[in-house]
């Protein structure tokens, strides 16, 4: 293996391992001392990749952006339906918070940790909403009267409260309650026609 490589795996496991302490403890209560020892470095070696809590916090939300941006895209190129593809979105953001210490550390550290630049993860996931919208208007799938502004707001409320009650409760974080989210919002939100063809429950294998 060479210098490079192990670099690479060395803060992979060291972001892990924040990831699984920084949501067990919480950032202010978090050693660097237990991270280290929890990714199987020295304090030394995480001193080199990452010399503060801060900058550590800071590449876990990194990963987590990046994480996201691959559950925002999904299959929206393969998947015509708009509609269908945002209700899958939330199938995959859900089962990755449920799923992926990284990503639910991401967004918790949004809220705990002050980030100058960066991204902001509940942001992106909104702009990811809006844009799936935009395409529910275009082709035509959105109820009459109803506003795609409107209806994104709803839906990143919805979603920011199972991310923030499945940090209590992991039954938040499970596909029958996007599901009865989906029962709920769906016959308000699509076109009569438009409805017939998208379900509650997610098409996407990886959902």
């Amino acid at each position: 293996m060479t210098k490079q490589e192990r670099a690479v795996r060395t803060r992979r496991s060291l972001i892990r391992a924040a990831a699984e302490v920084f949501v067990e403890q919480g950032f202010a209560s978090a050693s660097l001392q237990v991270i280290s020892k929890r990714a199987g470095v020295s304090t030394g070696a995480l001193h080199f990749h990452y010399p503060t809590k801060e900058s550590l916090a800071q590449a876990v939300q990194d990963e987590a952006a990046r994480l996201l941006a691959v559950i925002a895209e999904g299959r929206a190129r393969a998947e015509p339906r708009a509609l269908q593809d945002l209700v899958d979105a939330t199938y995959r953001l859900v089962s990755g918070l449920a799923d992926d210490v990284v990503l639910r550390a991401g967004f918790e550290l949004g809220v705990t940790v002050r980030r100058d630049a960066g991204a902001d993860l509940w942001q992106a996931w909104q702009r990811c909403v809006e844009g799936a919208l935009r395409r529910v208007v275009a082709q035509g799938e959105l109820a009459e009267g109803v506003s795609a502004d409107g209806a994104a707001a709803c839906i990143v409320a919805a979603t920011v409260g199972f991310e923030v009650l499945g940090g209590r409760d992991r039954a938040w974080l499970s596909e029958g309650r996007v599901a009865a989210l989906w029962r709920l919002l769906l016959p308000g939100l699509a076109d009569g026609g438009a409805l017939e063809k998208v379900s509650p429950r997610p098409t996407c294998a990886a959902c």
